[in-house]
């Protein structure tokens, strides 16, 4: 149908015509695209900065409520924090998160999602972050800790205040990695302004979580890093590992690019805080627990 505006008004107002309900396309401003600031090389995106996550993929990737404690026992009519970390109160609790796993579970063998139970129930004695060992790949990226992204007009290199992990992303492939470590082997290239990684070569130490979400030593990843907006990077990972999982499956989140005269990158190297936990007992006269 046609809508006559007043005469008055369509002198100031250009005239709007809906055909069938709907605003005619020439009508419609058409919003610029952007385009990202090209870095140091002058022809790809410049991701240097400090990034962070703002999310609670490092409790449990998968979509997951609030709850008391990482570790429980049990309580004389539900389960209740377990002993070494109910002192903790609010502090040792679990934020909800809606998870970045895309799809919502991660696609486990029945044997895998066992082991991943397993895992879950003795969090205090296995999860290699409360021994302060390296994270592995992804799960360095949404750590509650700042990364910083080095980017020349040659080569980036990515470290992670955590436990001063970092990684040199190899823009020509070396081959295999020689062997298997925390962090793997990167190997990089871009794809138009996306940042594409490779990593391989990884052991199977590392878990993806706080919640005994595991992988094998046959992991790979596929991660891409897009520059969506000056202060914002879409992260995606593509995880492979026929050992554990049925399918290739992938996660996706946000980095938050740090601004302000505030913004710092630190170190915590936390080997030395975990020196009690793991060689306490080796004292000649042991502290008491």
């Amino acid at each position: 149908m046609r809508i006559r505006i007043p005469a008055v008004a369509a002198a100031a107002v250009l005239t709007l015509t809906f055909v069938t309900g709907t605003v005619a396309a020439d009508t419609v401003p058409k919003a610029a695209a952007w385009k990202p600031p090209r870095g140091p090389d002058r022809v790809h995106p410049d991701l240097n900065g400090v990034w962070q996550v703002l999310n609670t993929a490092n409790y449990d990737v998968e979509p997951h409520g609030a709850s008391a404690a990482m570790a429980f026992r049990p309580g004389p009519v539900i389960p209740v924090p377990a002993a070494q970390v109910v002192a903790l109160g609010a502090v040792g609790s679990v934020p909800p998160g809606p998870g970045v796993v895309v799809g919502g579970a991660i696609p486990y063998k029945p044997e895998a999602r066992a082991q991943r139970d397993d895992n879950r129930a003795h969090w205090l004695e296995r999860d290699p972050e409360i021994k302060c060992y390296l994270p592995g790949v992804p799960r360095a990226t949404y750590m509650p800790y700042p990364l910083r992204i080095l980017q020349s007009d040659h080569g980036v290199v990515i470290a992670y205040e955590y436990a001063s992990a970092v990684r040199t992303l190899l823009f020509k492939d070396p081959g295999p990695a020689p062997v298997d470590s925390w962090m793997g082997q990167s190997v990089a290239h871009w794809e138009g302004d996306t940042l594409v990684v490779k990593v391989t070569g990884l052991n199977d130490q590392s878990w993806l979580d706080r919640a005994g979400n595991h992988h094998s030593d046959q992991l790979s990843v596929v991660e891409r890093y897009t520059l969506t907006s000056p202060m914002t990077i879409r992260y995606e990972a593509e995880i492979t590992d026929p050992e554990v999982y049925t399918r290739p499956w992938k996660m996706e989140m946000t980095l938050y690019k740090a601004v302000g005269p505030d913004v710092t990158f630190g170190q915590f190297k936390c080997v030395e805080f975990v020196s009690e936990l793991m060689y306490g007992d080796l004292r000649k006269q042991p502290l008491p627990h």
